[in-house]
């Protein structure tokens, strides 16, 4: 069949976390391989949003942003117009398209990103729409080629799907119960890509730490990595608490490739909340686990993820998440107000929060987690610190950002040339998102 792909225009726009990210960078290079290339969004006559269902405001940008194409389709009928990802696996936004959106072209979801290329060249052929959706994932598709934003590091999918069953999460049912990949898959992968320069590798998984293939868990694919020549840095992201082990713990201080940076969400610092979340542990678990982490490792930087304003949740229920967060000193923290996920048991508590009294509560956690992430910055200022240059400042000439072990975001003055590498920063000066330093 001849490849009607080749010399197509195309944009990809991209909601929701790093998963997503990855999987456009899927996208990205099989569409490459066929013989398309990116463009700017005015510019492309092929335009794919890839979605996110896990927060609301995801669902508002998507959908502000497909109702921009509509005039984009009426003045270029050629225009093919993709969505897929986490949101096309619920069937009332599907239906929501078919009624409201009828210029979308493509719809898929998150099982079958490897048939795009063919789902693509049929709409394109047979001048029809298509809707392609699987229920399950089915075996994990390797080997599929990857257009990375970055040549120096890159995301490696470990694992899909989750079994938790978080009440207010859609995940579960948006990407399937969990699947890993085969340990040989993941190293001959990371191989590849140290082969291609990449200094720093970040293992995604919805809980990356239940990760389990044959005979090997999450820890004992950390010290396969850890052996593997030219990687220079290993992250993770995202581990859920009830899952990480205290051999994981010990792995930071006997891996030195593993960055000693850790993003382990909490959600809430109230038991009886984490309990209607069907979290599976408690303030005081917690607590205790961040106690083992930092006598492990005292230096390593912990973050965390944060829900305000969870059905039921009382006064008393966020005061106890202010005092968790004095306790822990978070370095930094995605903080979220609580919004109602359709589908979720959470759907149905019937004692939700008023929105204004979750603004309240919000603003005062917010202003409680900036505080502790400028002490944690300013106790940088004097020190040296490796940074991997990841390349220049959007906002200001001659300044490159980095990042160091710890994740810090790292601003300097230096030549293009040090993009990709690591260097040696003393910091000079820190605020509360970042770090300022010069070049040793």
């Amino acid at each position: 069949m001849e490849n009607i792909l080749k010399d197509r225009k195309y944009c990809i726009v991209t909601f929701g976390c790093q998963m997503n990210e990855h999987d456009s960078e899927i996208i990205a290079g099989m569409l490459e391989e066929y013989g398309a290339y990116a463009v700017e969004h005015e510019e492309a006559d092929i335009i794919l949003l890839n979605t996110c269902s896990v927060r609301e405001n995801a669902d508002k940008r998507f959908f502000g942003t497909l109702g921009q194409l509509k005039k984009r389709k009426q003045e270029n009928e050629n225009l093919i117009v993709c969505v897929c990802g986490c949101m096309m696996q619920q069937q009332h936004i599907i239906d929501t398209l078919k009624e409201k959106y009828p210029w979308v072209d493509v719809i898929f979801g998150t099982h079958n990103i490897h048939n795009f290329p063919g789902i693509l060249t049929r709409v394109i052929t047979e001048k029809q729409k298509m809707i392609e959706i699987w229920e399950d994932g089915g075996e994990i598709a390797e080997g599929l080629p990857s257009k990375r934003l970055y040549k120096h590091k890159s995301f490696v999918n470990i694992m899909y799907g989750c079994n938790n069953f978080c009440t207010y999460c859609i995940v579960p049912y948006t990407r399937g119960r969990e699947r890993s990949r085969n340990p040989e898959d993941i190293v001959r992968e990371v191989r590849e890509l140290a082969a291609d320069g990449v200094k720093e590798i970040t293992l995604l998984g919805q809980n990356v730490n239940s990760y389990r293939a044959k005979d090997t868990d999450f820890t004992d694919l950390i010290y396969l990595l850890n052996d593997i020549s030219g990687i220079e840095r290993i992250r993770f992201m995202t581990s859920h608490p009830k899952d990480l082990s205290d051999r994981l713990i010990q792995a930071f201080a006997d891996c030195q490739k593993l960055c000693k940076s850790i993003h382990l969400p909490v959600q809430s610092g109230s038991s009886e909340i984490l309990r209607r979340m069907n979290r599976r542990y408690t303030k005081e678990d917690y607590l205790r686990l961040v106690e083992k982490i930092r006598s492990a490792v005292p230096d390593i930087a912990i973050t965390t993820d944060i829900i305000v304003g969870f059905p039921g949740e009382t006064e008393e229920d966020f005061a106890e998440t202010l005092d968790l967060c004095r306790k822990v000193q978070y370095d930094s923290a995605f903080t979220f107000l609580y919004s109602i996920r359709k589908g979720t048991p959470a759907e149905k508590y019937e004692d939700q929060i008023p929105e204004e009294e979750k603004h309240r509560r919000f603003n005062e956690l917010v202003d409680l987690i900036n505080e502790s992430s400028a002490r944690k910055n300013e106790a940088y200022v004097g020190r040296i610190e490796k940074v991997l240059v990841d390349g220049p400042s959007k906002t200001r000439d001659n300044v490159l950002t980095g990042r160091t072990d710890s994740f810090k975001l790292v601003n300097f003055e230096g030549d293009d040339e040090l993009i990709g590498t690591i260097v040696d920063i003393e910091i000079t000066s820190a605020n509360t998102f970042s770090l300022m330093g010069k070049r040793v």
